[in-house]
């Protein structure tokens, strides 16, 4: 097993707001994410969230307001897998270490662990083109976890597969975020995914971003059963009249 980080990171989001071109994408988002914390961030599509993700990661910078986190290796997961094909997927999961300049044998023997920990170990010496979707997308949520990160983000990192393997990977990867404690931040379109997989839920209205509620989801045990529970189903309706409410108030 690894070792947790050291300390997670904290998020400290301050009346942040991003344009594109004087088209406003963000409206004024102040929030605070503790550290440790598995935040989900939900809404219509096109309304801002992966851009406010971009921004707490540090791949973008806000027009106004401040972005501020603890210090920490930061890990990235999208929708799209993004393995080189050309590299083995211990290689792959072992690549942001040698990135960072660390020694070859301890950039593989770090990248086995964490294969241990997505149940992918048996794929190590797989080329990309040899995986199935799951196993290219526990590839790749290895690779974000591969330098122990402090955040990770995560880009509807399960939002292209079948519904029976993307259920398989929301538990693993909730059983991983209780096992390290690192921070999450997760981009969905699902709203019972985020409420099975977070703590807490952002809704967002339509474009520019701004939130319209800020929902504790329950505090159940996440296992098949969590999925048609009367706990997580309320959470999710009053995740859903809220996105719905501001979408009718957009159109006025």
């Amino acid at each position: 097993m690894l070792r947790p980080p050291p300390s997670a990171c904290s998020i400290e989001l301050t009346a942040v707001t991003r344009e594109f071109d004087m088209v406003a994408a963000v409206a004024p988002v102040t929030a605070t994410l503790a550290k440790g914390s598995f935040t989900a961030l939900v809404g219509p599509s096109g309304c801002g969230k992966t851009t406010l993700l971009r921004l707490i990661g540090g791949l973008d910078a806000p027009s106004t307001g401040r972005v501020a986190r603890g210090i920490g290796p930061v890990g990235f997961c999208f929708q799209e897998p993004r393995l080189l094909a050309w590299r083995t997927v211990l290689e792959n999961v072992a690549l942001p270490l040698e990135l960072a300049g660390r020694d070859r044998a301890h950039c593989l023997d770090c990248a086995r662990r964490t294969l241990e920990l997505v149940q992918l170990s048996d794929a190590a010496r797989r080329f990309p083109h040899q995986l199935s979707g799951g196993m290219k997308m526990r590839a790749s949520l290895a690779r974000a976890l591969v330098a122990r990160p402090a955040l990770v983000l995560l880009d509807e990192p399960f939002g292209a597969l079948d519904e029976v393997t993307r259920h398989e990977l929301d538990s693993e990867l909730r059983a991983l975020w209780e096992q390290e404690r690192f921070t999450a931040v997760l981009v969905t379109h699902s709203m019972p995914e985020a409420a099975y997989l977070a703590e807490r839920m952002l809704v967002f209205s339509p474009r520019p971003a701004r939130v319209v509620a800020d929902l504790a989801t329950p505090s159940i045990a996440r296992d098949a059963s969590a999925w048609t529970s009367d706990a997580l189903g309320a959470c999710v309706r009053e995740a859903s009249t809220a996105m719905l409410h501001a979408i009718e108030e957009a159109r006025r």
